[in-house]
């Protein structure tokens, strides 16, 4: 009507009324017939359109007397629905506009209103208490429960009601015993306005009631990999692979959280008792000789843009980092873990209430083909070797072995690094040097608000055991010198040195038996005596005739078998003088016929170390004066401990496979198959034996049983890891190795055999001779032990 009035206006002054009128009325009645035949075409120039909507709404069904399902171990299980709210509706409104612009036609606008529905559900999962709902799946498809609102209720003999059950029914039961999983308005649209057919991998124990069980004895790990670029953080941290493509780089699981908080989380649950954790963090070595070799952290690739920060590692950027070697086509390692992401790992694990171990670590990145002088006498330096073999070669007893040591350690001080904002930068000597890595990590440690222990070091065997021309030991007076700095910088934190089994207690030289050690035990700035513990703890054969079996030994999974070689047995009562004694079983007593101290001679006799003097024995005389050990004056922690699961893992405990390393090693006489009931067997032992035989004097323990740092729980959660070999390099190693990730569920088959024999009232039963372990089982009906 507006344009209607002003555009007879605007005529009126150039021709008469009645013209006007005239056009005005023909322009009207033509622009009233357009109107109705647009609508008549085209439709209202508002609509509203409903999307479907449901008058009712179809529960699925559940059975009404069906058996509550049993869970032993880790299994996959369906479950009942055994409650649900009314339906929610919500009403959601979008409006589009079309046509008018430019043309004669006005605009038309269009109003979808859409229902979208949601239900509060609950679903019975099993008989409780169970450790965890692992993952999920809907209509077969993994489920990402941290995207919807649940809770899990584990089945505790004294669970309370759910709230939003207990509020909509105005009261209701608390399913003790059973674990259930609620879903408050879980959005349906996804899954065609219906429950989706939900399964639920259940993780739980079967040790609940022995104290020696792998789950209830572990109080301690050691966390790795120790290398992977953003493997420790707790945010999410993007790639971009191209413009416009992006992938989220430590998120690979479907918790929806990164992979460190999703290991965790798995970690806790199976390890209730757990107390403390030490964290892997590791630079890469480029050479076997000391004095050559530059320590550096380093980088999978310099070609990487990730937000919301850019890598940055041991105090550098992406760019001044070291690309590690390639193998196969792919990294050899992961990248050293990001500073930030290092902080948030200690955040994290001490939020959950651990007490955390920082460890820093050498990765010796020395490929095939790398050409090197090789201190060992071979043609070049072996591939990917173990740190402990980095040493001064045929310098060893020379002025020259300190300079190489001290080309090693190098210079930086303390006062060389500033921390800002939690970075920590370093502005000292030009030097890639292992004080410059330790120091850091000080550094980094008071960062992140202090961590309660942290190492200088570990495994250094063939630098620690090397001597200068006067006959000292110049690494541990370097280690010494190191103590002092980090605990100017955490003084709060307890400082030790992570020593090899076979170098901690002492060293054996052609002219002589050294504790080269003691200065380092001693010194005021060292909290406790720290051990890498991986001595054999078994001497097993095939067939039925050998040694032990013919000893009265029944397996070597027995315990108690295990536990008698922690105190005897290899390196404590005997030892083999060669490889053909080994094959023979010929053992040759280990004695002190002159001193009457055998203990010396015993890389395994932890105790009677601890609470003795300690007297050298150059040219095999002692000494009259002792070293500077106070007997019983510190603790002992074992700062790794392990085996792997591999066939007789316990006759070498310290050996791994990793077929790019030339370590990489089987136990002696192992077949080289599978074995998790080994792995498990032998920590359950050292754990048990130690509770049962430790001691205190004045006040202070033998052992730290509650540190007893098993190797390794992997940041990178299972099942994912190893699952995902293209992701990760090292995963096929997982299948033999030490990982306790996906193993640490696992149901040995003696414990339930016995738990199911106990169901149906028989207890007196001796399941021992059962091998192996499986991932899990499930009784989903009432049955008999025999069915």
């Amino acid at each position: 009507m507006a344009q209607l009035i002003l555009s007879a206006a605007s005529a009126v002054g150039r021709a008469g009324v009645g013209q006007v009128l005239a056009r005005t009325v023909a322009s009207t009645a033509a622009a009233y017939a357009a109107g109705v035949a647009e609508r008549l075409i085209f439709g209202p120039r508002k609509r509203t359109v409903e999307g479907p909507r449901l008058d009712a709404f179809t529960i699925q069904s559940s059975t009404e007397g069906a058996g509550v399902a049993r869970v032993f171990g880790r299994a996959r299980i369906s479950g009942q629905l055994i409650w649900a709210a009314n339906f929610k509706e919500t009403a959601s409104e979008t409006t589009e506009s079309s046509g008018g612009k430019g043309g004669r036609l006005a605009a038309s606008k269009t109003t979808v209103r859409e229902y979208l529905y949601s239900l509060s559900f609950a679903v019975g999962l099993c008989e409780g208490p169970i450790d965890r709902v692992a993952r999920v799946w809907a209509d077969g498809k993994p489920f990402d429960l941290s995207r919807v609102n649940h809770r899990v209720h584990r089945g505790t003999p004294a669970q309370t009601p759910d709230d939003l059950i207990n509020a909509v029914e105005n009261g209701a039961p608390a399913f003790r015993g059973l674990a259930y999983i609620v879903f408050e308005d879980l959005p349906l649209k996804d899954f065609g306005n219906r429950i989706p057919q939900l399964s639920f991998e259940i993780e739980k124990s079967l040790g609940e009631d022995d104290p020696d069980a792998l789950e209830n004895a572990l109080e301690a790990v050691t966390i790795i990999p120790g290398s992977g670029e953003f493997v420790y953080g707790t945010t999410k941290t993007t790639r971009e692979i191209e413009e416009g493509v992006t992938r989220v780089e430590n998120v690979n699981n479907n918790d929806g959280v990164t992979d460190f908080s999703a290991s965790l989380d798995a970690l806790s649950s199976a390890a209730k008792n757990l107390k403390a954790a030490s964290l892997v963090v590791s630079w890469f070595g480029d050479d076997l000789r000391a004095g050559n070799c530059a320590l550096r952290p380093g980088v999978e690739t310099y070609d990487k843009t990730t937000t919301p920060a850019p890598w940055r590692g041991g105090g550098v950027s992406r760019g001044e980092a070291r690309l590690v070697s390639m193998i196969d086509g792919r990294p050899a390692y992961g990248g050293t873990p990001d500073d930030t992401g290092v902080i948030e790992a200690i955040v994290a694990m001490k939020a959950r209430g651990l007490a955390v171990q920082f460890h820093p670590f050498i990765l010796m990145d020395v490929a095939p083909g790398n050409g090197s002088p090789d201190p060992y006498g071979g043609a070049e330096q072996a591939a990917y070797p173990w740190r402990g073999r980095i040493t001064v070669g045929a310098n060893d007893g020379t002025a020259g072995a300190a300079a190489d040591i001290l080309g090693f350690f190098g210079t930086a001080a303390p006062s060389d690094f500033t921390v800002a904002n939690g970075a920590v930068s370093y502005s000292g000597p030009n030097e890639w040097s292992f004080r410059r890595m330790i120091l850091h990590y000080a550094h980094l440690c008071a960062a992140a608000g202090g961590v309660e222990a942290f190492l200088i070091g570990s495994e250094l065997r063939a630098l620690t055991t090397a001597r200068d021309h006067t006959g000292a030991f110049p690494a541990v007076a370097a280690l010494k010198s190191l103590a002092a700095d980090v605990k100017s910088i955490l003084p709060s934190a307890k400082i030790s040195y992570g020593a090899d089994w076979s170098e901690w207690s002492g060293v054996t030289r052609s002219d002589g038996r050294f504790f080269h050690l003691d200065p380092l035990w001693a010194d005021p700035a060292i909290s406790f005596i720290g051990v890498d513990y991986y001595p054999p703890l078994s001497d097993w054969r095939d067939g039925f005739d050998h040694a032990d079996l013919n000893a009265g030994r029944k397996s070597r999974y027995d315990r108690d078998y295990i536990a008698a070689n922690i105190e005897g047995g290899e390196n404590y009562d005997w030892y083999y003088a060669s490889e053909a004694d080994r094959d023979a079983q010929a053992r040759t007593p280990i004695t002190d016929t002159t001193y009457d101290e055998p203990w010396v001679w015993r890389a395994k006799d932890i105790r009677n170390w601890w609470k003795n003097a300690h007297h050298d024995r150059p040219n095999f005389v002692r000494s009259p004066g002792a070293t500077a050990w106070v007997p019983r004056s510190k603790p002992i922690r074992l700062t790794e401990f392990g085996c792997p699961a591999v066939d007789k893992g316990a006759n070498a405990p310290n050996v791994f496979v990793d077929p790019k390393s030339s370590e990489s090693a089987l136990p002696y006489y192992s077949s080289g198959a599978r074995d998790d009931l080994m792995q498990r067997r032998t920590l359950e032992a050292v754990h048990a034996y130690w509770r049962a035989n430790n001691e205190t004097s004045g006040g202070v323990t033998l052992i730290e049983t509650n540190r007893f740092y098993v190797y390794a729980y992997d940041a990178r959660p299972y099942p994912f890891f190893p699952a995902r070999a293209d992701i990760w390099g090292d995963a096929p190693n997982w299948e033999r190795g030490h990982w306790l990730n996906g193993r640490l569920t696992r149901a040995p088959l003696d414990a339930l055999v016995e738990a199911l024999c106990a169901e149906g009232g028989v207890t007196d039963i001796d399941a021992g001779g059962l091998r192996g372990t499986i991932a899990g089982y499930v009784v989903d009906r009432p049955l008999s032990p025999r069915q």
